[in-house]
């Protein structure tokens, strides 16, 4: 019951100390005899400490004091009258201060308590929602110890190394990892490692595979610790070699057909002259005339041979993607030479029908060709612009590096005025044909532009239907 006068609101308690302090001093009026009931004020002063500042403690002990000592029935004088006020008010004074410390004390500690719950809870969904994270990654997450142990790995670590679900915990990670063995982590004097690396990864029926490893050395209380996040690249290289290999056939079919072009275009001129001659008397029956006429029959047969193309690669392409590719893999070669790059494409260009890795060869080759353009230009500039019309996509790569002296022998191979062999731009044009573009190019004031012509993929698609039903 006692603990009812402290419950309430901070007015509730103040008005039920007031009431308590009245009917103290009402009893102590009402009591004759030399009883002091001053020491009932501690109980107010109680209640009045838990919910009250100091000033409002010191001004209720104050009154306290006045009423025991007015209402009292102790005989008063100087000295003793004095101490009594001084130990009254004292005592009141302390009781309210004592308990008020009391209260923010226990205040303060429920709080303290309550947040170290709070930051408990929330560290357990931290840890559910990590856990949880690196459970359902598709990136092999792989945690070991200073010894090489592994002590953690998730889900699609096991099924990339091929382990039964628990299997990998306390085995040594150098043995699916063997890079990884190279990594100090028990000198305590060298920083701690964030890196990248290309390594072998080995399974656990012992299969190789390529692997990407992004890992990181920490210290714990426990002593290092390493995690490594492995991503299987094999699949990305096979089909990069694929590709490579694509292009690599597709460009040399195409060279191989210039080539025997031009060897047809030399042997014809040669049977013409071996036929005039083959009319002069003088030349009968010569062995060495006959085998020229031999050599040349056998050459128009070599450059005859028909070079069946393969069926075509295209497909549909993401053209904003592939050019912020390009962006990527040009921009920094471009800034190391002083060559300033204007890069104006239109967001949300639509796919385009083209081979991928073939029509990022046409622009690398482009970009390169205009760099070399600008060999012992002062002011120098290369600028790619992407638009769309109605049935194409345009892509301009311009340049100020002068332009062509002879713009009627471009795309033709073998030109005497190139610095290789001239097939650069062949190819290139080759190339964009073989998915139904056009490469073209076109003379600027002070420079050259080459113009990329490619296919909506839509209308690349309307046109495969309209020739299947018109055949």
């Amino acid at each position: 019951m006692f603990a009812l006068l402290f419950q309430g609101s901070r007015g509730v308690v103040l008005l039920k100390a007031a009431l308590l302090i009245t009917v103290v001093a009402l009893v102590d009026w009402w009591v004759i005899g030399e009883v002091a009931l001053g020491f009932l004020y501690l109980i107010p002063m109680l209640m009045i400490g838990s919910v009250a500042g100091r000033p409002t403690v010191v001004a209720a002990a104050g009154v306290c004091t006045f009423l025991a000592e007015r209402f009292g029935d102790l005989p008063w004088n100087v000295r003793m009258g004095t101490s009594r006020v001084v130990i009254h008010f004292a005592a009141f004074v302390v009781a309210g201060l004592f308990i008020r410390e009391v209260n923010l004390s226990r205040r303060a500690a429920a709080e303290n308590l309550h947040e170290i719950e709070r930051e408990r809870d929330a560290r357990r969904d931290a840890e559910e929602q990590l856990e949880i994270l690196i459970e359902s990654s598709p990136v092999a997450i792989v945690t070991a110890d200073a010894a090489g142990s592994v002590l953690m790995a998730n889900g699609a670590a096991h099924r990339m190394l091929g382990a039964a679900p628990g299997m990998l915990p306390g085995k040594p990670i150098d043995g699916y990892f063997p890079a990884l063995k190279n990594i100090p982590m028990n000198d305590t004097s060298l920083q701690l490692l964030r890196a990248v690396m290309q390594a072998r990864g080995l399974r656990e029926d012992g299969e190789a595979f390529l692997a990407d490893i992004c890992f990181s050395t920490y210290q714990t209380s426990a002593g290092a610790r390493l995690t490594a996040m492995v991503l299987d690249i094999s699949e990305d290289l096979r089909a990069h070699e694929v590709s490579g290999l694509h292009q690599l056939l597709e460009g040399s079919r195409i060279a191989v057909s210039a080539l025997a072009h031009e060897i047809r275009n030399v042997c014809g001129a040669i049977a013409v002259v071996h036929r005039n001659l083959k009319q002069a008397a003088s030349l009968a029956g010569n062995k060495d005339f006959e085998a020229l006429g031999s050599l040349v029959v056998a050459l128009e047969r070599v450059a005859s041979v028909n070079l069946q193309r393969p069926a075509t690669e295209a497909t549909e392409v993401d053209l904003n993607a592939l050019l912020d590719e390009l962006k990527i893999v040009v921009a920094p070669n471009l800034n190391e030479e002083g060559i300033e790059l204007h890069w104006t494409v239109e967001h949300g260009l639509p796919a385009v029908w083209a081979d991928r890795s073939s029509l990022m060869q046409v622009f690398l080759n482009l970009v390169s060709n205009s760099t070399r353009a600008l060999d012992g230009k002062e002011q120098r500039w290369i600028s790619l612009s992407a638009r769309g019309e109605t049935n194409h996509i345009i892509v301009d790569v311009s340049d100020n590096g002068g332009g062509v002296a002879h713009p009627e022998h471009l795309f033709r191979p073998f030109q005497a005025e190139a610095e290789a062999t001239g097939l650069g731009l062949y190819l290139s044009r080759a190339f964009v044909r073989s998915f139904g573009g056009e490469l073209r190019y076109r003379a600027l004031k002070d420079g050259a532009c080459f113009a990329v012509e490619l296919l909506r993929a839509h209308q690349s698609a309307r046109e495969s239907l309209w020739m299947k039903s018109a055949s």
